[in-house]
């Protein structure tokens, strides 16, 4: 049973908002999914830019979201720690927390938001990498679901 992960402030595989990237606001967009499989003791979301120039590029490491969250609002903030005790990594701007699409001038890039449903939490330190997240995951996940948007300059 895959998530449907969604957001409302833009529809997939279209363009993001110029606040959610390093040209606006830098604000992270607000997203939603459905209920996962029985068994979730927690989520995992990574953000990345596969069509980088050096590579895929990590914009956003977020893990043990509370099993029960169907949501993240807009602007999730750039701590370590959240108030429901999700905790966010090291993205590839090497700051904790959301870092939006910053394209260099060319052709649109994809940024993917990928969610996954875990059979535990992750445990990590704050401030893990994406690595450390999708190590810590393996043989855990029980469902994922993502949404890509598009972003040139």
């Amino acid at each position: 049973m895959p998530l449907e992960l969604k957001s409302p402030d833009f529809s997939s595989g279209e363009s993001i908002p110029k606040q959610l990237t390093c040209d606006g606001a830098d604000i992270s967009p607000a997203l939603a999914w459905n209920d996962p499989p029985g068994g979730t003791q927690s989520f995992a979301l990574i953000a990345d830019d596969p069509d980088a120039p050096v590579g895929t590029w990590v914009h956003w490491v977020l893990f043990d979201l509370p099993a029960n969250a169907r949501a993240l609002p807009q602007n999730v903030p750039k701590q370590e720690q959240l108030a429901d005790g999700s905790r966010q990594g090291r993205n590839d701007f090497r700051k904790i927390g959301y870092g939006g699409p910053c394209p260099p001038p060319g052709k649109p890039h994809r940024y993917f938001f990928k969610l996954y449903a875990l059979d535990m939490k992750l445990n990590l330190k704050p401030g893990a990498t994406k690595k450390d997240v999708e190590r810590a995951m393996q043989g855990h996940i029980l469902a994922q679901g993502e949404w890509m948007g598009r972003y040139a300059r």
